[in-house]
């Protein structure tokens, strides 16, 4: 071999940096795929989104029909509890199902005690209202509602507060991010509740149900994986667990 066949330094520092930008790319797609993951199990994906707007879509549309308060209500109802019972069936997380029934059942209620079809949707406004305050108020408070949110199906629970500063400082921005967007939505629906009747309040509703719900998920995606990784406190309980065994173990054996 001649000495232009031999592998020079600058040829060996170029081949660990490729090395390096590669372990780093394959890093971050596993960071990227981790935090889809978690927003998945946490918003419910495209299964979720469809059992949020499904009962208000019907409510809508058959009032839009008939006119008819009660045959609307027990519909949306009606389909809330069908999609609760086929994730019993199919054994599958209810939360995102079961808190679409309490909506439903709650603007049932109240639209029927009031006589008034746009009431079927105030509780699922005034919630709205309510959950983007309680973003900004906790952001504002150092504990994000977002990092409260995932903090346990990250395995990291509140370690992100002390110990990960740059994922609280993306928790707040993705809070941030959630509590602008559904006070932008409150914006724009309670006007629309004094002002606009109740088929079209309801159209706009339901033609607000996904888009800003997307646009938080896509923004807090974003931050996520830009930020640090998540520490994983179960695991490190576990290993504590098990040096502290292994400690006992070898001193009995010492005794």
């Amino acid at each position: 071999m001649t000495s232009l066949d031999k592998p020079t330094a600058t040829d060996h520092d170029s081949e660990q940096t490729e090395a390096g930008d590669a372990q780093g790319a394959q890093g971050d797609r596993a960071a990227k795929a981790v935090t889809e993951a978690a927003l998945f199990e946490a918003f419910g994906g495209l299964r979720g989104m469809v059992e949020t707007v499904l009962p208000g879509l019907l409510f809508v549309t058959i009032f839009t029909i008939n006119k008819d308060l009660h045959i609307s209500a027990i519909a949306a109802l009606a389909v809330s509890l069908l999609l609760v019972a086929v994730r019993l069936i199919r054994r599958d997380t209810v939360k995102h199902a079961f808190s679409g029934v309490f909506g439903v059942a709650f603007g049932v209620v109240f639209a029927m005690m009031t006589g008034n079809a746009k009431d079927f949707y105030l509780p699922g406004m005034i919630y709205t209202l309510g959950l983007a305050l309680a973003y900004i108020v906790t952001t504002l408070a150092g504990v994000p509602l977002i990092g409260l949110i995932l903090g346990p199906i990250f395995k990291e629970n509140l370690s992100w507060r002390t110990r990960n500063p740059g994922r609280k400082k993306a928790y707040a921005k993705a809070s941030w991010a959630w509590g602008l967007i559904l006070l932008a939505k409150c914006a724009i629906l309670f006007p629309l509740y004094w002002w606009a009747d109740t088929t079209q309040l309801g159209w706009v509703l339901v033609a607000l149900k996904i888009p800003p719900f997307l646009l938080a998920v896509y923004l807090t995606w974003v931050f996520l994986a830009k930020a640090p990784p998540p520490i994983d406190v179960f695991a490190e309980m576990e290993a504590q667990e098990k040096a502290e065994k292994e400690r006992k173990a070898a001193a009995r054996r010492e005794a």
